[in-house]
């Protein structure tokens, strides 16, 4: 049903566009009908990811487009990189794209600059998941468009497919959606738009495995929904030394604003290139304080929390008021 109802989009978006924007039942189509079938596809695969489906906000968009975002990522279509299914409603063709967020780019360079960023980043994200030459191609596409949104996108290409949407089958659609979902993941685990020497950088010289699978297990901390998830789970208190926000610092924010971190003690290492389980929100995780934190990362098993509390040595708070005069 999804490819029927993109021929449909392809097809009407122009006549329906020439309507008010306010109360349109085509706009509604768009926003739920499609949606909910990209839903339902992936109900049947094992992507963890936000779906959305839009003509514009409060006008009618120049390209309607339907988004797979990872939330490791991105949640919005203005940042990141994402997987996108693009309209041309002049040609009426249907574009599957390894895109990225252009609104933030632009905001930071301006629209010449950032298309050349986008250019870039583009091509660093087609070499460092090359297999994507299996089904796709890095050709440029096509939008028809010379506003300021449809020409990022057209830069921020890194690979993908046009079809015209009139010989599009469900099957095909299928089969190439659930590939490219599954290039998102590589280039997700592989880095995805991050320089190879930040990684390093950040990992401490490890090896480019070990390298991904560090960076990957700190995407995956610093994600915050990942935070909120665990802290609906589990107490807001170090489980290496016992600080509680609340008793000792008089901390009364809200729960997921706590300062303390969420580890992701579960050990990627583990985990072969291109096996889905990231992390289970019950089991995977700790919350510890910052200091703890940065301790079990420099340990040789960051999952070894009783390891962690064998290598304090000391047990009691100290005054350190004197040191300070």
């Amino acid at each position: 049903m999804l490819a029927a109802n993109l021929l449909r989009l392809a097809t009407e978006f122009t006549y329906e566009r020439a309507k008010p924007f306010t109360g349109s039942a085509f706009a509604d189509f768009v926003r739920h009908d499609i949606a909910m079938d990209a839903k339902m596809a992936l109900s049947l695969w094992h992507f963890d990811l936000k779906v959305k489906a839009s003509v514009g906000q409060g006008v009618w968009a120049s390209v309607p487009w339907l988004g797979f975002f990872d939330p490791l990522i991105t949640e919005t279509a203005t940042q990141g990189f994402y997987v996108v299914i693009l309209i041309n409603p002049d040609e009426q063709t249907v574009i599957l794209s390894m895109n990225q967020g252009t609104t933030a780019i632009y905001n930071e360079f301006g629209q010449f600059r950032g298309r050349e960023i986008l250019s870039r980043r583009a091509k660093d994200m087609a070499d460092r998941v090359a297999e994507f030459k299996n089904h796709f191609t890095d050709d440029p596409i096509t939008l028809s468009s010379t506003a300021g949104l449809p020409a990022g996108y057209e830069a921020g290409h890194a690979f993908g497919k046009t079809m015209q949407g009139s010989s599009l089958t469900e099957t095909e659609l299928s089969d190439d959606l659930y590939h490219m979902l599954e290039l998102y993941e590589t280039l997700v685990s592989r880095g995805g738009t991050t320089p190879s020497e930040v990684m390093h950088e950040e990992a401490g010289g490890k090896d480019i495995e070990e390298t991904r699978r560090y960076v990957l297990s700190r995407r995956i901390e610093r994600s915050a929904r990942v935070r909120k998830q665990v802290l609906s789970v589990r107490p807001a208190i170090c489980e290496s030394c016992g600080l509680d926000p609340k008793r000792d610092y008089g901390f009364n924010g809200p729960v997921h604003k706590t300062p303390l971190d969420v580890h992701h003690a579960a050990p990627l290492s583990g985990l072969s290139e291109g096996e889905t389980r990231r992390y289970s929100i019950q089991n995977d995780f700790l919350v510890l304080c910052p200091t703890r934190h940065r301790m079990i990362h420099k340990t040789e098993n960051p999952s070894d929390l009783q390891g962690l509390k064998d290598k304090v040595r000391f047990k009691i708070a100290r005054d350190v008021s004197s040191y300070l005069l």
